[in-house]
């Protein structure tokens, strides 16, 4: 009994900090980031995250902040070291990126200020040691920020003409009645748009950070390897976009109209991130076959921790 009374709950140890962190310090930047952020998180929930270009927000912020949580001992580790004035400097920066944002009604800055103000807390919390080791979370907070609408246009055309481009070549030497006019796809009675969703932007950068995150949860140690796997993802989202519009231009080919803007509309969306996911899994299998050492396991100690060989 005594054995088991000294055994710290799993709840307990879920909210544990490290010996040298001053808990209530902790709980003051935590009440202090909440009132800063969460009026951004409502705004953005109704004018940003409910699109499909910007569906990702909230898988994103969840991650980040798990990932902060999650590593939080290795993060705050060793002796602090406050870093006061760059700390309060970068402070200042994202307050400021802040407030315009707010002011101007520009989404992107207020979630921008997000990753600065973050940084600034750990460097006046426990120094520059903190941020290093905390840099992919921030990091991967860049992904949640909304891109302006010129940037998605100027990208999204140029994808939405190469997906049409290949959906009427496959299609038309399948033998599929299929005509092309920019990036209206006619065939039969039938005429269908490729619309921003099906252009692979907004999968892209779904599908990029899925990537990073995965990279990170392997922690593999070769560079070469990680970026081979993060450029592979860009082939994988086109692929997989021309993968749905062949769904969709088939469906309503010989099921009609109603058929293809329904149900298999949404469904496909699935099978995109489906097809994306396996494929990557699959390049990352590929990739194995020449870094042959194993991914580095978290605290697993030194000999887990040796690098592959690129």
């Amino acid at each position: 009994m005594g054995s088991a009374a000294k055994t710290p709950s799993s709840f307990a140890s879920m909210l544990s900090l490290p010996a040298s962190v001053n808990p209530m310090a902790v709980l003051v930047l935590i009440a202090g980031l909440m009132s800063l952020f969460v009026p951004t998180y409502i705004t953005l929930a109704d004018e940003v995250w409910n699109n499909d270009a910007h569906g990702h927000g909230p898988l994103i912020l969840g991650v980040s902040l798990w990932l902060l949580w999650h590593d939080r001992h290795r993060i705050l580790e060793g002796e602090p070291r406050p870093a006061v004035i760059s700390g309060f400097a970068l402070l200042a920066v994202g307050l400021m990126v802040h407030v315009a944002g707010h002011s101007q009604s520009i989404n992107m800055l207020t979630t921008l200020a997000q990753p600065i103000v973050f940084a600034s807390c750990l460097l006046l919390l426990q120094g520059a040691g903190a941020l290093r080791r905390a840099w992919f979370p921030l990091f991967f907070m860049l992904f949640m920020i909304p891109l302006p609408e010129v940037v998605v246009q100027a990208i999204t055309m140029p994808l939405k003409q190469a997906v049409s481009v290949v959906t009427e070549w496959l299609l038309y030497e399948a033998g599929y009645p299929i005509a092309r006019s920019g990036v209206t796809l006619s065939i039969g009675q039938y005429q269908l748009l490729v619309a921003d969703a099906c252009s692979g932007m907004n999968s892209l950068l779904t599908l990029e950070s899925l990537g990073l995150l995965y990279m990170r949860l392997m922690n593999y140690q070769s560079k070469a390897r990680n970026t081979l796997l993060a450029i592979a993802i860009v082939p994988t989202s086109f692929v997989a976009n021309v993968t749905r519009v062949i769904i969709l231009v088939l469906v309503t080919y010989y099921f009609g109209d109603e058929v293809g803007q329904g149900f298999v509309h949404s469904f496909s969306g699935m099978v995109l991130f489906t097809v994306s996911l396996v494929s990557i899994y699959f390049i990352d299998q590929v990739l194995s076959l020449w870094f042959k050492s194993p991914a580095a396991k978290p605290g697993a100690g030194a000999e887990s921790a040796q690098k592959e060989q690129a």
